[in-house]
């Protein structure tokens, strides 16, 4: 059995994605959602999906060492970041190397790093009277969205979108392919 551990500070959208579309599978399993937010509706739907879930500050993921030695006793074969907002610990990274994905809503190397994310994306991609966006998936490295692309889907951008509109897009995207992405990156055995 595969096991996945997510990471989100949000509402959990991508994240109950992923864990529905594994309940149905015999080999990979979520067997653990963590969050900076103690408020994050990601803990709501956790609850009632009956995956256990637990909230963490700054000194629990980049001092004390609790997150990661809490993910050294859950042993992951994947860390997925689903709209985590926190830059990941060089630690963490450096005792799961090529485990740590992430769904980033551009077409990196374009809107990615730091205070890219969310709306901010679609924001500048509207702004930029962008033709095209999309989903990138991929691994986590110490800088913001520099690590290597393992996937990305594209949509076309209307000269009449709002980013309201992208978004709606994007989040289509992300539902359709995360998950495929992660299964094959498990089933395949394709991690770096």
């Amino acid at each position: 059995m595969k096991r996945i551990v997510i990471f989100a500070s949000g509402s959990g959208t991508n994240a109950e994605n992923l864990i529905k579309y594994f309940q149905s599978k015999d080999m990979v399993s979520v067997d653990l959602v963590l969050t900076n937010n103690p408020h994050a509706k990601v803990l709501d739907r956790c609850k009632r999906l009956k995956v256990s879930a637990f909230s963490f500050n700054k000194i629990a993921l980049t001092e004390t060492g609790d997150v990661l030695n809490l993910l050294k006793a859950s042993k992951p074969d994947l860390i997925v970041l689903a709209g985590f907002l926190w830059k990941f610990p060089e630690a963490i990274l450096n005792e799961f190397p090529n485990k740590v994905i992430n769904v980033h809503p551009a077409l990196l190397p374009k809107y990615g790093g730091k205070g890219m994310y969310g709306m901010h994306v679609h924001e500048a991609v509207v702004a930029n009277k962008e033709t095209e966006t999309g989903i990138t998936i991929h691994y986590v490295n110490e800088h913001y969205d520099e690590g290597a692309i393992i996937f990305q889907a594209k949509c076309d951008v209307r000269p009449s979108d709002s980013a309201d509109d992208v978004a709606a897009k994007i989040h289509q995207l992300e539902m359709e392919h995360f998950p495929i992405v992660v299964e094959k990156l498990l089933s395949n055995n394709d991690l770096k």
